[in-house]
């Protein structure tokens, strides 16, 4: 059953009004405590690319490795950087400038034919970080592709039956966060095995202050 929006409209307020205001804006996380689930076994396990009805932040890095006219395509659509196969290759000797690109970007797309040489060159530092590009065929809508990653998010739930999860910050509205928020825990409902009901807790908290709890 998906949480009353009121009390997530409520749980994030308190949380903002919980908080000092800093020289910064910070987050707002999403904090999931489960129940009755065995992480131990890999079906139970969380590795999600969800797409929000609303941006979690208002910097999105998106790094395109593409050639000729979706390459082209991608600048126009503003993608933070696009890169071709000769990029791609030098950071076969720049393991430094390869681990910067990386921590630096938040999704990564690639054209399909190139998705062999970016595994080759860059695969031992994007898959540890859980960061292997979406694959792109050469004639692909790419600003539309490039739109819904703005709108995406990664959702990982490991070993810790916890996950915290950045939905927004300090600066949306309540119900734009509350969106993003609903949006994530209908993930959670769908992967769990007995959904709502292997969750136990919920919190919102900003960067630097308290949880506040979700009555649901």
């Amino acid at each position: 059953m998906p949480i009353d929006r009121r009390s997530i409209i409520k749980a994030v307020d308190e949380a903002k009004k919980g908080t000092k205001k800093r020289g910064f804006t910070q987050s707002i996380n999403l904090i999931l405590t489960l129940k009755d689930i065995d992480l131990k076994r890999p079906e139970n396990r969380i590795n999600e690319l969800i797409e929000l009805p609303h941006s979690s932040k208002p910097d999105v890095k998106i790094a395109v490795f593409a050639t000729g006219d979706l390459a082209l395509r991608a600048e126009k659509a503003k993608a933070g950087i696009v890169l071709g196969r000769a990029d791609i290759e030098r950071f076969a000797n720049d393991k430094k400038g390869a681990k910067k690109l990386v921590e630096g970007t938040d999704f990564f797309l690639a054209e399909t034919s190139l998705m062999a040489t970016v595994g080759k060159v860059l695969g031992t530092v994007l898959g540890p970080r859980g960061k292997m590009p979406t694959p792109v065929p050469p004639t692909a809508p790419i600003e539309t592709i490039i739109d819904r990653h703005r709108r995406s998010l990664r959702v990982r739930l490991r070993d810790q039956p916890t996950a915290q999860i950045s939905v927004g910050t300090d600066e949306m509205s309540d119900d734009v966060l509350a969106d993003n928020i609903q949006a994530v825990f209908a993930l959670f409902e769908r992967k769990l095995a007995k959904g709502s009901k292997n969750i136990w807790k919920i919190y919102v908290k900003t960067t630097m202050g308290p949880p506040t709890k979700v009555e649901f």
